[in-house]
């Protein structure tokens, strides 16, 4: 029928960006423990005291990036009130960043004007340190709240998260008061950092669970609301898009997306209603972005990791006991220059993989002879899981 008029008319939604990743409510549901504790840890700040360092974490989707966003914006407006109080706020998503001297890097460039950015490499550790000292010792603010997103994406590479939280106690900084965020999508990484930066970084920990199938169903009342039109969805959509999302992740984001892609493909027909059998189709034609997007937003050490279990795959040498995968993810860990964990942290690892439905694992049992042992095998794709290690920063030399 070749290409038609575009325009404005839509028969299902009245503002669909109300489900969209970017979308911040004016009242976060489902959150009221979570904020109210991030607001008491912020309190000092509002006082003029020294903020308490943060560790913010839990899966993806589960609202610690928007109730993190909310939460400064309204300190940032009750700010105004004192003239003795001037915060600043410097967020930056570190998903790209594999060592603290990355991180680092870019938050001296935060503060430098285009002309005289820092570059990525030449520079000893220690003097971009001193850099980023300098910078905040020249501002007039009375304090500086850094956000760090998906900070375990630095590994064990972890300096910068003992002398950013202490800048002050250690006196490099003698202007405003520094306090530090981070938020983790990996559960594990909090056990994985040096005693001295748990001390540093995690004076106060938050944790955000999934979301129940009642709350997801709450939360898409309240977007939908927005979102569509009246009387397009079906009673059983919303219930349907919650139950999926619950049992699968727990995951708002989840939720909405499922519940976006079911509303436009009613849209695509042409006519309400959006119906179950819109939710089943939505959910079987996401499925595979979903599983991508988890796969990306695995830690480098779980890439690795999976990695290792791909490469047997290929040869033809899977299920595979840990022993061999250990090997492998040795090689391979070595072969990029990342850390090489113990055999015990790579067995959580695997543990993780299995959990989130990326890997299929069977207990064999060989009697007195040969004991019991557990054998991995990929539960995805072979082809995903090299697209997605192949466009990974860390892990594409792995397929050269």
């Amino acid at each position: 029928m070749g290409i038609t008029e575009f325009s404005r008319e839509d028969v299902i939604f009245a503002d669909e960006d109300v489900l969209r990743d970017s979308y911040q409510p004016d009242d976060l549901i489902e959150r009221d423990d979570e904020l109210a504790a991030y607001q008491h840890a912020l309190k000092p700040v509002i006082r003029g005291k020294q903020p308490r360092n943060l560790f913010v974490y839990g899966q993806t989707g589960v609202g610690k990036s928007l109730s993190t966003n909310m939460i400064l914006d309204q300190l940032l407006t009750d700010q105004e009130q004192y003239d003795d109080l001037d915060l600043r706020v410097v967020s930056l998503v570190c998903k790209t960043l594999t060592s603290s001297y990355q991180v680092a890097v870019r938050l001296v460039n935060e503060f430098r004007d285009p002309g005289n950015k820092l570059s990525h490499r030449g520079y000893a550790p220690g003097a971009v340190y001193e850099f980023l000292w300098e910078e905040l010792n020249q501002l007039e603010n009375t304090h500086v709240l850094f956000v760090l997103d998906e900070i375990d994406s630095i590994g064990t590479d972890d300096d910068l998260l003992y002398e950013l939280p202490r800048a002050n106690d250690n006196g490099n900084v003698t202007g405003p008061k520094i306090g530090v965020i981070g938020i983790s999508n990996d559960f594990t990484f909090r056990d994985n950092l040096s005693a001295r930066v748990k001390d540093s970084l995690a004076e106060e920990e938050l944790h955000f669970p999934p979301y129940d199938a009642n709350q997801l169903r709450r939360i898409l009342r309240q977007r939908a609301e927005d979102a569509f039109l009246d009387d397009v969805l079906t009673d059983d959509v919303i219930p349907l898009c919650a139950a999926f999302a619950g049992q699968e992740s727990g995951s708002a984001r989840h939720a909405l997306k499922l519940l976006y892609k079911a509303g436009d493909l009613a849209r695509e027909r042409g006519e309400p209603p959006v119906t179950e059998d819109d939710v089943r189709q939505a959910s079987e034609l996401i499925e595979q972005g979903r599983v991508r997007d988890e796969l990306e937003s695995l830690p480098t050490q779980s890439h690795i990791t999976l990695y290792a279990v791909w490469a047997l795959a290929e040869e033809g040498l899977t299920p595979a006991k840990r022993s061999k995968i250990y090997e492998r993810y040795t090689e391979a860990a070595q072969e990029i220059g990342a850390d090489v964990k113990t055999d015990r942290t790579i067995h959580d690892r695997l543990s993780q993989l299995n959990l989130k439905g990326f890997l299929d694992v069977e207990e064999r049992n060989e009697g007195l002879r040969g004991g019991s042992y557990y054998q991995y095998e990929l539960d995805v794709q072979s082809d995903m899981v090299k697209q997605v290690l192949a466009a990974e920063s860390r892990t594409a030399d792995l397929f050269e």
